[in-house]
């Protein structure tokens, strides 16, 4: 079934696969190297070749390991993918709570997608209780960013909440303060 979270995960994964995408062989001991340097951009780049198939041959549970290296790091597009390893279940067995996590830290950072992600998992219930009003607030949050389907989730949450729920979502939302990245 596709969900707007199954949906985000696709354009999430296709931001950084395109880099590695016509990786071959060469290319991916060229990543390999500078990740193993500690290049948090190539552990990423790394970890797309491995959940593709790119230049070496795809497994999943390889790339989850590059992505958690570069995202012990703080960053945020291994974060994000690490974040949809574990909603999704590949390379690793599915746990939410640990999606949730790895969605979190981007969140609190001010990235959009994780900010719409823990909206999701608020929304549905996944991890975390049911909260529409902690839905409405990171979803708030993202719309404020542009992030389109942040905007259309935005008003269906709405739709289910009281006038006091919107205005604390709407309160809780214009507390927030973007943690800085590590």
């Amino acid at each position: 079934m596709k969900t707007p979270g199954n949906l985000i995960a696709l354009a999430a994964a296709l931001l950084l696969a395109v880099s590695s995408q016509a990786a071959d062989k060469a290319q991916v001991e060229s990543y390999r190297k500078a990740a193993e340097q500690g290049s948090i951009l190539d552990q990423t780049r790394l970890g797309t070749c491995y959940e593709y198939g790119n230049g070496v041959t795809r497994d999943a549970t390889e790339a989850v390991k590059w992505y958690r290296k570069a995202a012990e790091q703080g960053y945020n597009h291994a974060q994000l993918f690490l974040g949809f390893c574990y909603k999704n279940g590949e390379g690793v067995a599915t746990n939410n709570i640990e999606a949730i996590k790895w969605f979190r830290k981007v969140g609190e950072r001010g990235d959009p997608l994780g900010q719409y992600m823990l909206g999701f998992y608020h929304q549905y219930g996944k991890g975390v209780p049911t909260n529409n009003v902690e839905a409405l607030k990171w979803f708030s949050l993202s719309a404020a960013q542009d992030f389109d389907l942040a905007k259309k989730t935005q008003s269906e949450v709405r739709n289910l909440m009281t006038k006091e729920q919107i205005a604390e979502a709407q309160r809780l939302a214009g507390e927030f303060k973007p943690q800085k990245a590590p």
